[in-house]
């Protein structure tokens, strides 16, 4: 009985400390930890189950049971944050008969394809601004560790007035479009505004997005003018705070983008005719700027071939979308709080990575277009207790390109080692 009691000891004490040996020892050659201005040169990262146990310096040895990964030819970053994309769809010519003919199923089968490209692009977090509900679901299911896919915080359906540019039955027949309202995400009055926001929380969302302007892409002739009323915004804000929730307004107009500024949402979408008074407004109240200018160049590329968009989307996005790059560059001069967020679902998923090169032709230098992909949205999501950097305590999310990503960004549309959660997805 001794010697079984003995053997079963052994046995427990071998599990304790072969757990307590099995750290995974990243050998950074050079370090972005999202915070700081500065690249740091030869670190080691300790990383201890999901998340990170400590950075040091040097090149540090593991024991028997660890893991050490060589990335001495490496930058190694904290995994990148979008802060706009549509996981449930994906730009491709016909897209617009897909609400007839495709059901939530197929959504949800295509929505894992365009997560797992996501997160091989270095994108470990993403904020899903909009789509059939499908969205809930799969980050629900990435949670579970059931698809590969980045960390969702997703505002489910989005929130519109009627025939605005989240109204899910703009350009049907008469006898299809109905009277939706709040269940469906169409708002018309205070009361409507504070009903929708309480069934997106029943829904299950982590925020709430409202369409405070027209829009590009719906099939709507108006793609600038505002669509909500001031005190509906408002109504939306105050009740979206009840059950903690930010609000991301959609915006291309000026004066739709001041009501929901002045109202209180917490990030601006596109801005793409902001004015100067919206962006005093913006840096008054600390609005940030999601400015999504690859959607923007992306879309006027295409609107130019005929048969890509039908006609009267492809008006809007010839004008609206090559405004992009100047305005951001106008904001970013004025010095307005601006985030990383790409709109990826409008164009291919996966080619998320460009925003960073479009940023710094703005005029934005690198690093502020890594640390605003990385700590500033953070901030935004308030998980700065969990992502956005590098350092003791976070989620073990690590990006990293071959190369020098400060003197050319480009390298960041082709991310070779990406880590999620401490769980090695790509790797060369």
């Amino acid at each position: 009985m001794k010697i079984k009691i003995s053997i079963i000891l052994i046995g427990l004490f071998s599990i304790i400390n072969l757990s307590i040996a099995q750290k995974t020892i990243l050998h950074c050659g050079s370090m972005i930890d999202g915070y700081s201005d500065k690249t740091q040169k030869e670190v080691s990262l300790i990383i201890e189950n999901d998340r990170i146990s400590s950075v040091e310096q040097g090149y540090k040895n593991g024991t028997d049971g660890d893991e050490v990964i060589d990335l001495k030819a490496y930058t190694v970053m904290p995994g990148f944050i979008d802060m706009h994309v549509h996981l449930e769809h994906e730009f491709r010519k016909g897209k617009y008969m897909d609400r007839f003919t495709m059901n939530e199923a197929d959504k949800a089968f295509e929505s894992t394809v365009y997560a797992k490209r996501t997160l091989m692009a270095g994108f470990t977090t993403v904020r899903d601004l909009g789509g059939s509900g499908v969205n809930i679901a799969l980050r629900n299911a990435i949670n579970k560790g059931l698809v590969d896919g980045p960390r969702i915080f997703t505002s489910g359906k989005s929130l519109a007035v009627t025939g605005g540019h989240a109204d899910p039955t703009n350009g049907m027949k008469n006898s299809l479009k109905g009277d939706p309202g709040p269940k469906e995400g169409v708002v018309n009055g205070i009361a409507d505004a504070r009903k929708a926001v309480r069934q997106r929380y029943k829904n299950g969302a982590d925020l709430i997005k409202i369409t405070a302007t027209g829009g590009v892409m719906s099939i709507a002739k108006d793609g600038l003018g505002p669509h909500f009323k001031e005190d509906e915004i408002a109504a939306i804000v105050s009740t979206a705070k009840d059950y903690n929730f930010h609000v991301a307004a959609h915006a291309h107009g000026a004066e739709g983008m001041k009501r929901a500024i002045r109202a209180g949402v917490t990030t601006i979408e596109h801005g793409t005719y902001m004015d100067e008074e919206a962006m005093k407004l913006m840096k008054e109240k600390g609005t940030f700027l999601i400015p999504t200018i690859t959607t923007g160049v992306f879309v006027a590329e295409k609107a130019a071939i005929k048969g890509n968009f039908p006609e009267i989307v492809s008006k809007k996005a010839i004008v609206i979308g090559k405004q992009s790059l100047g305005m951001f560059a106008r904001a970013y001069k004025f010095g307005v709080p601006i985030g990383f967020g790409t709109d990826a679902g409008v164009f291919p998923h996966g080619l998320n990575g460009r925003e960073f090169e479009l940023m710094v032709q703005g005029g934005m230098k690198p690093m502020e277009s890594i640390q605003a992909a990385t700590s500033v949205n953070a901030g935004i999501l308030k998980e700065t207790d969990n992502i956005g950097g590098i350092k003791p305590g976070l989620f073990a999310d690590i990006v990293a390109v071959k190369g020098d990503p400060i003197k050319n960004i480009s390298l960041l549309k082709n991310v070779q080692f990406v880590m999620k959660g401490g769980k090695i997805y790509k790797t060369e």
